[in-house]
């Protein structure tokens, strides 16, 4: 018999390692652009599907939604993700949903077309530099480039580890196996 008034919660990732210095703990929560690369294979089963749905993931804190299940190179996550996402012209994030978590874009450079959908309903609207959007849970979304270059935005979700993503059952993706 175990005796759960004696369990103990695991540390949380944010909190000073017994011993370590206040540098080096700062030194574990920093994390770099130089450090970083774009990873072109987190989505490689949508643009397998077709080539539009290519781009790529550079991670920060935990490994977002994706369905990258760890990345050591990252933060660890307590609360929420953090990456940046680079969405060739001409490209697009098909249309999903998270079931738990918010999801924010922030566009740092170029000309993003996000369409909104739920239940029957559409909404469309136009993000340029420093325009930003959140995206309730259960809300189809998706991204469209429709710029003529590289569009870069920061993708925030609002769990540690969130649900993968689900695609509405009428789309091609949702028929297709991940990895």
């Amino acid at each position: 018999m175990t005796d759960l008034s004696t369990t103990t919660e695991a540390p949380k990732s944010w909190e000073r390692p017994e011993g370590a210095s206040l540098e080096a703990w700062m030194q574990s929560r920093v994390a770099r652009y130089e450090t970083r690369k774009y990873d072109w294979n987190a989505l490689k089963f949508q643009a397998d599907f077709d080539p539009k749905y290519g781009r790529a993931q550079m991670r920060y804190i935990g490994t977002g939604g994706t369905g990258v299940s760890t990345d050591m190179n990252t933060i660890p996550s307590e609360n929420f993700t953090f990456s940046t996402m680079v969405i060739p012209a001409g490209h697009e994030g098909p249309p999903h949903l998270h079931t738990d978590v918010e999801e924010v874009f922030f566009v740092l450079r170029g000309k993003l077309k996000v369409v909104i959908e739920k239940d029957g309903e559409r909404y469309e609207t136009i993000l340029t530099d420093r325009d930003v959007i959140s995206v309730p849970p259960g809300v189809y979304r998706e991204e469209i480039n429709i710029g003529d270059e590289d569009a870069l935005m920061c993708v925030m979700l609002g769990a540690k580890k969130p649900v993968t993503p689900t695609y509405p059952p009428e789309h091609p993706l949702a028929s297709v196996k991940r990895g």
